[in-house]
């Protein structure tokens, strides 16, 4: 029988997943008194940390009721769970005991030095690379984590022989293609094997059926695609059946653009929401806009700047000789008429949100736990679009491969109601592309 392990917990790992505590199977979960201490200052916050926080308190104190924390409780799981205060202090003055993060490496190097397994698991890199220097090993917090390395794309080239090809063109009913297994909604290049140039771009309606993609979805509010991803893009955000889309890439590839551009297109002329929702999350300054100046709808305008910058280049793009007013009372109209809301997503937690097209922007800042609670908001005849970079991210406890873009993309793969298309190319401007790609 392999000896048990000690694993003892950052903050910011409960603070990051509440149901960390039970995600160690039949092992010992260490919590310093430090992290009781560092969690009573977070639980007062109305966010995803206090949330977070709150429940994990909860949870210790359903515990409490059925043995002594100090000594250690048996969790449904198997494993125990014990708070402790005890450690030694670094040999040496190695260590300022002043710091919180300092003392909970303690209580694990006093566990090391008495021979036990222990494992230091912390979200902070420079809590990990001090625990290393100590000798303990470490790791990151690895639920709900993917490759992103081998992110699903939405998208791949199949090579075929020439006369399928010819026949998918030819022929206006969903095509079996022989010897593949796709993804719903997954987007097939058949390319010719004996020429690459002649091709076809389809669509999965299921395992190994293609059909052909929607001439009606190749514009939206007269914008139309500038690469072939583009145009995947635009049909999963004009597909009424496609409830929840994602869209992955760099700087410059379109994907907010298009994403508003649907929107607009689908409230506005098609008539399939009756609401344009756009939000996006507010890390830099603390996940809240307390700090910018004014209302609440003037704070929002600041923060949306980059929302107000596409939406003026759509109404400018959509602007015919005869209308009346400037671009920007055309954008104000759209807020004032609320055919177009913003939103901070602090307020988006608790509510319904029926019949309306939700927009996420920056989405690799939200937690897989945040993305989950946002797309369980939609109501009937709601769609939901996330958009971001995964390599782009402000969040200082997410990476690429942790955040909840990312862990979406992976998890929802395969449903039909779910589509997901990652763009490559900046669109924006040739000194748009050059930074992305040199920079």
């Amino acid at each position: 029988m392999s000896k048990q392990k000690y694993f003892v917990l950052d903050t910011n790992v409960l603070l990051h997943n509440a149901d960390s505590l039970t995600s160690f199977s039949d092992n010992h979960v260490i919590l310093p008194m430090t992290v009781i201490e560092e969690l009573d200052k977070f639980k007062r916050q109305n966010d995803e940390l206090g949330r977070n926080a709150r429940s994990v308190i909860r949870h210790l104190d359903r515990l409490r009721m059925q043995g002594t924390l100090k000594d250690g409780v048996t969790m449904d799981n198997g494993g125990t769970l014990a708070i402790t205060v005890e450690y030694k202090d670094m040999p040496g003055a190695l260590l300022d005991m002043k710091i919180p993060d300092n003392r909970i490496l303690a209580v694990a190097n006093s566990l090391h030095e008495k021979g036990e397994t222990v494992i230091f698991v912390s979200k902070d890199i420079n809590a990990r690379l001090k625990a290393d220097a100590l000798g303990i090993d470490v790791m990151d917090f690895e639920k709900q984590k993917c490759n992103i390395d081998d992110l699903y794309t939405g998208w791949r080239n199949v090579t075929v022989p020439g006369e399928v090809v010819d026949r998918f063109h030819q022929e206006e009913s969903p095509q079996k293609t022989e010897g593949f297994e796709f993804y719903p909604n997954e987007f097939i290049l058949l390319q010719d094997e004996a020429n690459p140039k002649h091709s076809g771009l389809g669509r999965a309606l299921d395992k190994s059926h293609l059909i052909h993609l929607n001439p009606r979805n190749e514009h939206a509010w007269n914008v139309g695609p500038r690469s072939k991803e583009q145009r995947m893009a635009l049909e999963l955000l004009l597909d009424p059946d496609v409830n929840l889309v994602t869209l992955i890439g760099q700087a410059g590839t379109g994907k907010t653009l298009l994403a508003l551009a649907a929107g607009l297109e689908c409230v506005v002329h098609r008539g399939s929401q009756e609401k344009l929702l756009v939000s996006r999350p507010v890390i830099p300054m603390g996940k809240d806009i307390g700090y910018l100046p004014g209302t609440k709808d003037e704070k929002l305008l600041l923060w949306m700047q980059p929302i107000f910058d596409n939406l003026t280049y759509l109404m400018r793009h959509n602007r015919s000789p005869e209308d009346e007013g400037t671009v920007q009372q055309k954008v104000n109209k759209l807020l004032k008429d609320q055919i177009v809301e913003l939103e901070a997503l602090t307020y988006i937690r608790g509510r319904s949100i029926p019949r309306q097209y939700v927009i996420i922007d920056e989405a690799q800042n939200l937690t897989p736990h945040e993305v989950k609670t946002i797309i369980s908001r939609a109501g009937e005849n709601t769609k939901m679009v996330f958009t971001g970079d995964p390599q782009q991210i402000d969040n200082p406890y997410l990476d690429s491969s942790s955040n909840g873009l990312s862990y979406a993309v992976e998890r929802l793969k395969g449903h039909g109601i779910f589509g997901h298309v990652t763009l490559s190319k900046s669109e924006r401007s040739p000194l748009s592309a050059i930074a992305a790609d040199l920079l």
